[in-house]
């Protein structure tokens, strides 16, 4: 289609944006209280439905007229469920409270919004600045964020269009439509936007790729099958923003001229299917997709594949063949997809992220996009951090941010006074980096310099009290299992490589098996086909780098250092700590291996023990009695009484 410049484009926009607009001010202008509650996964698993359920209630109860709004993530995992509340008259700002129960709701409606005391002891922190309470201001960590992604996430619901639209929502589609598919390429190729799927690879080139190819029946995928263990930013950009995906997925089918969209979700996102399909419902209402749209002659039609949870459907080749009604298996390129892929037709497959990035590239200039990051890595990237991290969830920072700054200063450091030890980056296709790589710009080439990779963004900080060869285990075992079987060397190579690693776990390893570790990795890097097999064995090949030492404990003392393999483990109690007639540790252990001995102290049969470390968990803090030693043999015998003592006959 050649851009013309007198075309209803604006025009029929403008009318969707004024309604857009007038809903937004009667819910902005209202003078009542607001209460915006995550209603993301992460939300409703902590309770989210209980809070908002409690909040209605409540309400009601005391006669306030306020508005419920349920948003997406904004990211803060570690407090959910959140409430922000906006209480126009109380002459404060919108207020942050963490970990909203029922009973916070209720204590907040009747202090807060009836009576105007904000309980400060229960606030996390405010959205904007206000002389009123100083001290609180913006959160540091979104002060050190640039959200460019995940802008209006955890601000607008999800499920209404016209939120989105009032935020500056489908902007950038009359001016596509004005312009000539060359020039949006030309924008995202000057904008340098790279893949966000973890392969890094030029978005720009990619659609110019299959621009060039003949014919008109091309295709355009999203790539939302996002399976690390750990990483959920796909899942949460499509729970919390799924317009802003939308919008980057007809400017990728208009520049490359395909009428055929497909997001590729897995089945396992519940709320990611139904928030997206209802996004596309939406739209297509508006006359956003489908025929004509905006009077532009350009059609696109969006439907949604349930993906059925293979890892390696991640995979673009494998990816397609899932849709096709095969199994998920990767082929040889080339050809590559853009030349030939779904059905036989050139198809363009962008990650989420990736699609996400692409209106706030329309609509500010690729030159605002380059100042963002650095000149190789434009733009931001998108992390979910898991484990030892005081502030654990989903983070948007500029390419080239050290690991130390994200880490320490945005996600609070490691807890309870532990020492950092690593970070495992990339998935389980990422590599396991020390203290010493903290100060790493993240952007795609210097974590592949350090032997890492920036992967889809999923990132696990470990203490010092972490092994690495169990976690090289960990996440050999989840790739091991999720190889699709073709290659030889992923398929049999991976199980050997599992096998030498479970051995070592339960001291039965000797120094041969580490120079197998590392030679049998490198073959499987080199004879697998797809990314999977080449970048399964990561983890053990950095973490045999950086941490041998892990290793050679095990083999050589058959001791675990981080005391998390449970074959060299024992657990047993500190009779001068433990505390007579404390039965905490006998009511949780599992299969009754803890006993009480002749002067009602407890002990642990090591015969039954299953190391489980319940007793732990369950032992008082005042007596702190429970130990874990490695190896098992440091656990002194208590010996179980050969009669029963007279009140437990």
């Amino acid at each position: 289609m050649s851009p013309a410049d007198h075309q209803p484009f604006q025009a029929g926009f403008d009318e969707i944006r004024k309604a857009a607009a007038t809903r937004q001010r009667a819910f902005a202008e209202a003078p009542v209280p607001r209460i915006h509650i995550g209603m993301a996964t992460c939300g409703i698993a902590s309770g989210a439905l209980e809070t908002k359920a409690a909040f209605e209630q409540a309400l009601a109860r005391h006669g306030i007229d306020a508005r419920i709004h349920t948003v997406g993530c904004i990211g803060h995992c570690y407090a959910e469920p959140f409430v922000i509340i906006d209480h126009p008259e109380s002459g404060f700002p919108p207020i942050f409270y963490p970990e909203v129960n029922a009973g916070k709701a209720n204590m907040l409606t009747k202090l807060f919004l009836a009576e105007g005391d904000p309980r400060f002891e229960h606030i996390l922190g405010a959205t904007e600045e206000n002389d009123m309470i100083p001290w609180i201001g913006e959160f540091s960590r979104f002060n050190q964020e640039k959200r460019v992604v995940m802008e209006k996430c955890g601000h607008i619901d999800p499920e209404d269009i016209y939120e989105y639209i009032a935020a500056g929502g489908y902007e950038t589609l009359p001016d596509m439509f004005r312009r000539s598919p060359k020039e949006i390429i030309q924008q995202i190729n000057d904008a340098g936007l790279r893949g966000r799927g973890g392969a890094g690879f030029a978005t720009g080139l990619k659609w110019e790729l299959a621009a060039d190819q003949p014919g008109d029946a091309k295709r355009v995928i999203c790539n939302a099958d996002e399976g690390d263990p750990g990483a959920y930013m796909d899942r949460t950009i499509l729970e919390s923003n799924p317009h802003q995906v939308l919008e980057g997925l007809i400017a990728c089918a208009y520049a490359v001229g395909a009428h055929k969209a497909i997001i590729y979700v897995r089945a396992e996102y519940p709320l990611a299917v139904r928030t997206i399909t209802k996004a596309i419902r939406q739209a297509s209402e508006l006359g956003l997709i489908g025929n004509d749209i905006l009077g532009s002659s350009f059609d696109l039609d969006i439907e949604v594949f349930h993906g059925s949870g293979a890892f390696v459907c991640g995979e673009e080749t494998a990816l397609i063949r899932s849709i096709e009604g095969f199994r998920g298996m990767p082929r040889h390129r080339p050809p590559y997809p853009v030349e030939r892929g779904l059905w036989g037709t050139p198809t363009v497959i962008n990650n989420v992220k990736t699609l996400a990035s692409v209106a706030p590239i329309l609509k500010n200039g690729a030159a605002w996009y380059r100042k963002i990051g650095t000149d190789n890595s434009p733009g931001t990237a998108i992390f979910s951090i898991v484990g030892d991290v005081v502030h654990p969830g989903l983070i948007e920072i500029p390419m080239g941010v050290s690991l130390r700054t994200l880490i320490f200063d945005i996600c609070g450091g490691i807890p309870n006074k532990k020492k950092f030890k690593a970070v495992q980056i990339g998935g389980p296709s990422g590599g396991c980096l020390p203290e010493e790589f903290l100060d790493t710009p993240i952007d795609f080439d210097s974590l592949t310099e350090a032997g890492a990779m920036m992967g889809s963004g999923g990132m696990v900080v470990m203490n010092e009290d972490t092994c690495t060869v169990d976690i090289s285990r960990y996440f050999l075992d989840f790739t091991q299992k999720e190889s699709c079987g073709k290659c030889t060397f992923c398929r049999i190579g991976t199980y050997h490589l599992l096998t030498i690693l479970e051995r070592i776990t339960e001291g039965k390893g000797s120094p041969a098996d580490l120079k197998n570790l590392a030679q049998l990795s490198q073959d499987i890097k080199n004879g697998s086909l797809c990314g999977l097999g080449k970048t399964a064995p990561n983890p053990v090949v950095t973490s045999l780098r950086y941490f041998k030492e892990d290793y050679e404990a095990h083999v050589s003392e058959k001791r675990c250092p981080g005391m998390m393999c449970r074959p060299l483990i024992a657990f047993y109690i500190d009779l001068e700590k433990c505390a007579r007639g404390c039965d905490a540790c006998v009511g949780c252990c599992p299969v009754e291996a803890v006993f009480t001995t002749r002067n009602r102290k407890k002990g642990i049969d090591q015969s039954l023990c299953v190391k489980c470390g319940e007793c732990m968990v369950a032992c008082p803090p005042e007596y702190d009695a429970v130990r874990k030693v490695s190896p098992p043999e440091l656990a002194p015998i208590i010996e179980r009484p050969a009669e029963p003592l007279k009140d437990e006959k």
